[in-house]
């Protein structure tokens, strides 16, 4: 048979159907000698602070030699308080998770069950004494169980006990639906550039399949994007199944992910959707520019000689000083052109006081001659 032992205390494997004052030999499978420290007391032999190097196969035999009963010890700790963490994927069930927080090196198994909470959210349970349920464990996912058809508006409280031929530890574990619920990541991802629109990208995407089709049971979304060179995301939170980005860069491929939350910002966004990439068309002016610019290098390049100096001057005139030159060129002209007005002005100020001098004697010599004039009455 097989017996179990605790790691680090003192292990006494019996010899069945020995009375304590009758001689027994014990052996070892596989070794010359027993481990060290060992002893026969009574028949039965006594293993101290055993260790993992003590297991193996060991049997007892008369005075002449005869087998008597054989053993296989198997070492190993008690179960430690496992690990337990709960998730709902959807509206209508919940599973949970565990991890042994002892290595054990026994062969262990768990139990998983639950009650459900009164919905008036009183510190007792109901039914006490009444039905357990059962957290399903499904055989090709070890480590979890499901409970099926999980009210809402309910709490439930998990019993994940873990047992071993040593004995047994339990974690009890109160959830509720709206704490722990996480959507599975969106599907169906797809990214495509738009014609004609160069930093445009259109990106769809749809719900979990495990999520409820019900219409009641809405999510929101969060987008996230960058140019597959640059490190930081830009984000985006949508109600829709599509959204067009605006933002993104011309010519570059762009990575897209998206995850989806209860509409109602219930429990935790899911996990990042599996990527997916596009590139924005590139703007057909500045694709133009460049070729033409490209173009223009090559053509100047075949024109040039490949190493014939050049018999022109190098000009290493400063900017700054053709600006100052085109300054005082400018203030040069000005003063030009303001002499060149007041003159003229001076001058026809001239021309016209002339004339007025030339007027004026005419006028007085015509008076003179008609003063001369005998008067009317005078002829008479």
């Amino acid at each position: 048979g097989v017996q179990y032992g605790q790691l680090g205390t003192d292990v006494t494997l019996p010899c069945p159907g020995v009375r304590a004052s009758s001689p027994v030999q014990w052996r070892r499978a596989g070794a010359t000698a027993l481990p060290e420290g060992s002893a026969i007391q009574q028949g039965s032999l006594v293993l101290p602070r055993a260790s993992l190097a003590f297991m193996g196969t060991y049997s007892c035999h008369s005075e002449d030699g005869g087998l008597l009963h054989t053993v296989s010890l198997r070492l190993g700790h008690l179960p430690g308080v496992p690990f337990v963490s709960c998730r709902a994927s959807d509206y209508e069930n919940f599973s949970c998770s565990w991890t042994s927080s002892v290595e054990t090196f026994l062969p262990t198994r768990y139990i998983t069950t639950y009650r459900k909470k009164s919905l008036t959210g009183e510190e007792k349970w109901r039914n006490k004494n009444g039905h357990v349920g059962l957290c399903l464990q499904d055989p090709s996912r070890p480590g979890t169980c499901t409970v099926h058809r999980s009210e809402f508006w309910s709490s439930y409280r998990l019993n994940i006990t873990e047992v071993n031929p040593l004995g047994f530890s339990y974690r009890l574990l109160d959830v509720t639906m709206q704490a722990i619920i996480k959507p599975d990541p969106p599907e169906g991802l797809v990214v495509e550039p738009i014609p004609l629109a160069p930093r445009r990208l259109h990106v769809s995407w749809k719900y979990p399949s495990s999520w409820p089709k019900e219409p009641h049971f809405q999510l929101r979304f969060r987008l996230q994007y960058r140019p597959v060179i640059h490190r930081s995301w830009s984000v985006v939170e949508t109600v829709n199944l599509s959204e067009v980005i605006t933002d993104a860069f011309a010519g570059l491929e762009h990575v897209v992910q998206v995850s989806a939350k209860d509409f109602l910002d219930a429990g935790n966004w899911s996990e990042w959707s599996a990527e997916a990439r596009a590139t924005p068309v590139r703007d057909l002016v500045s694709t133009a520019s460049e070729e033409t610019t490209t173009d223009a290098r090559l053509e100047s390049l075949a024109e040039e000689p490949s190493q014939a100096p050049n018999p022109e001057p190098i000009n290493r005139s400063d900017p700054l000083e053709k600006m100052a030159v085109l300054v005082s060129l400018g203030i040069f002209a000005f003063f030009i052109l303001a002499a060149v007005l007041v003159i003229t002005i001076l001058i026809w100020l001239r021309v016209r006081k002339h004339g007025k001098d030339k007027t004026k004697p005419n006028f007085l010599v015509a008076a003179s001659h008609l003063k001369a004039l005998p008067s009317e009455s005078g002829c008479r």
